[in-house]
């Protein structure tokens, strides 16, 4: 007979241990299902298969730990209990009703038949909601830790439990909680592999989701199209400002700048970093590496947030490369997750290394007011306000809409969950209709207007929370030089595509309208440690 424990197993308790022991040495008839009723199965236990899932993510607050190391806790911990110990990892796949027949496949295939796991031939050992997934299948249940399937109550402390006490304040190794609950197979490799300090930092970091995304409305596959459209024209912006060396591109995405930079005959004896926060985002680099489209085969990337700590060694970083990342910072975290940003760069570049960022910026004169002539022919003007359950249909809906009624729906979209109120007021002038506002609220809607398929993901961000002047008093503030190269810029492709013909800014100034140049819309900053 089978022992079936499926979970993501970060680690292993006393507890757990102790019940499965027992199980081995006394059999299963006795055992309570968890219906209150012995098992009424005389037959030992002849193996114990470890359903490890969510197999494919690590370095998460929901999920800390790679495979390999929940594997290798497990095996340690099998070693004494007499029975066969088998490990199969299970990747996550989402929110599946049918994810435990999914996890029964996937053994059945991982295990190259060998298991074939059924209610005759297994028992299903699970203390979590997880159980129904099986029980629903005619699977028994050993309900192991749990007391009341009602309220959830468990009789002993969870794995999670000791995860979140580990996370913490002070030194978890001799937290006795920890001690008391936390089995040696697990305890010995979190000790050895530093694996309490990976988990604080996780649990600090208030900017990334338990799953490692930092943000859940983002529509990835238009996403990473977009990044492989414009990888070539970033890379060579930033390509005459690269140092050989260590290179190290944060906020990665999919990989693409590395790519080119791989094939770039300059930095043939260069080492590349890939940082990708984005889960989702690290699996594609990952893949792509796996794939061979790195023509340089020294690239290494890692899923890790460089706001909550550094992500290369001090004083280590030839060249450290960020592209569209900063603004993210201020918008999802704050002013003084960027100010840690900052420094964290700083810290990491070696003398005489340099820091390319290329951003989005702030027109100097952002807190004048300006009046904004909206083009109201292009679309409806009418119902900018309606919800949509999903992102498809608000994307259809947007495209529709004039400049001026999108105008409407930025103004009541915009930081709204963040607290921030989006003050304008609409005017007539010679028959003609403007709204006036700040003119940092009129570049945040021209920047983000067009954005439709990522439209509730971009309302959280901000792009002139700086001016270039500002962005530069800050890094030197740091330490940093900041090169004459460095520059804000209007670019000419969004003017010609995104702003004439549906948004054109005016100045008051006697009672008559003049017209202004279209401000700045991104920045190319350079700053080296000396």
């Amino acid at each position: 007979m089978y022992l079936l424990f499926p979970g993501r197993h970060q680690l292993l308790t006393h507890f757990q241990f102790d019940y499965i022991k027992n199980l081995a040495a006394d059999g299963l008839g006795r055992a309570p299902d968890i219906q209150g009723l012995p098992l009424g199965n005389n037959r030992k236990l002849s193996a114990i298969i470890f359903a490890v899932t969510s197999a494919n993510h690590s370095n998460t607050r929901r999920n800390p730990l790679p495979f390999y190391i929940r594997a290798m806790a497990i095996q340690e911990f099998g070693r004494t209990l007499g029975i066969p110990t088998f490990i199969y990892g299970v990747d996550d796949v989402g929110n599946l009703q049918s994810f435990g027949s999914y996890t029964l496949k996937r053994i059945h295939h991982e295990s190259e038949g060998m298991f074939d796991l059924t209610p005759a031939n297994t028992v299903v050992m699970c203390s979590t909601p997880v159980l129904e997934l099986y029980e629903h299948q005619g699977f028994r249940i050993l309900p192991a830790e749990l007391e009341d399937r009602t309220t959830w109550k468990h009789t002993s402390a969870m794995p999670w439990d000791v995860v979140e006490w580990i996370a913490g304040e002070g030194r978890w190794e001799t937290n006795e909680n920890v001690k008391k609950h936390m089995h040696p197979s697990s305890f010995d490799l979190w000790k050895k592999y530093r694996l309490g300090d990976k988990v604080k930092l996780l649990f600090r970091d208030k900017m990334i989701s338990d799953d490692g995304d930092i943000t859940t409305t983002r529509d990835y596959n238009t996403y990473v199209r977009q990044m492989d459209e414009i990888a070539l024209l970033k890379y060579q912006d930033t390509a005459p400002h690269i140092r050989k060396g260590r290179i190290g591109d944060i906020g990665c995405a999919v990989g693409s700048w590395i790519k080119l930079a791989c094939g770039d005959e300059r930095f043939r004896e260069s080492d590349f970093y890939g940082i990708e926060v984005a889960r989702h985002l690290f699996d594609i680099c990952q893949q792509r590496k796996h794939n061979g489209e790195f023509a340089n085969p020294f690239v290494f990337f890692s899923q890790r947030n460089a706001v909550t700590g550094l992500v290369f060694d001090r004083s280590s970083m030839n060249t450290i490369h960020t592209s569209s990342l900063t603004h993210e910072i201020e918008s999802y975290g704050g002013r003084q997750e960027l100010l840690q940003f900052i420094e964290n760069r700083f810290q990491e570049l070696a003398p005489g290394g340099i820091w390319v960022n290329r951003d989005v910026v702030g027109p100097e004169s952002k807190n004048e007011t300006v009046w904004m002539s909206l083009n109201q022919t292009d679309g409806r003007n009418d119902d900018f306000d309606k919800s949509f359950a999903d992102r498809e249909s608000l994307a259809t809906y947007l495209k529709g809409l004039s400049t001026y009624a999108k105008f409407l729906r930025f103004a009541r979209d915009f930081r709204k969950k963040e607290g921030y109120a989006l003050s304008y007021a609409l005017h007539e002038k010679n028959g003609e209709s403007f709204v006036a506002l700040k003119l940092s609220d009129a570049c945040e809607f021209m920047s983000r207007k067009d954005y439709n398929d990522n439209w509730e993901s971009e309302m959280h961000e901000t792009f002139t929370f700086w001016s270039f002047s500002e962005w530069k008093q800050h890094l030197e503030d740091a330490g940093f030089a900041v090169l004459p190269e460095s520059a804000a810029y209007t670019n000419d492709w969004i003017v010609k595509n995104r702003f004439e013909g549906k948004v054109t800014l005016f100045a008051e100034a006697g009672g008559q309208l003049q017209p202004l140049p279209y401000p700045v819309t991104n920045m190319m900053l350079l700053a080296e440690k000396r």
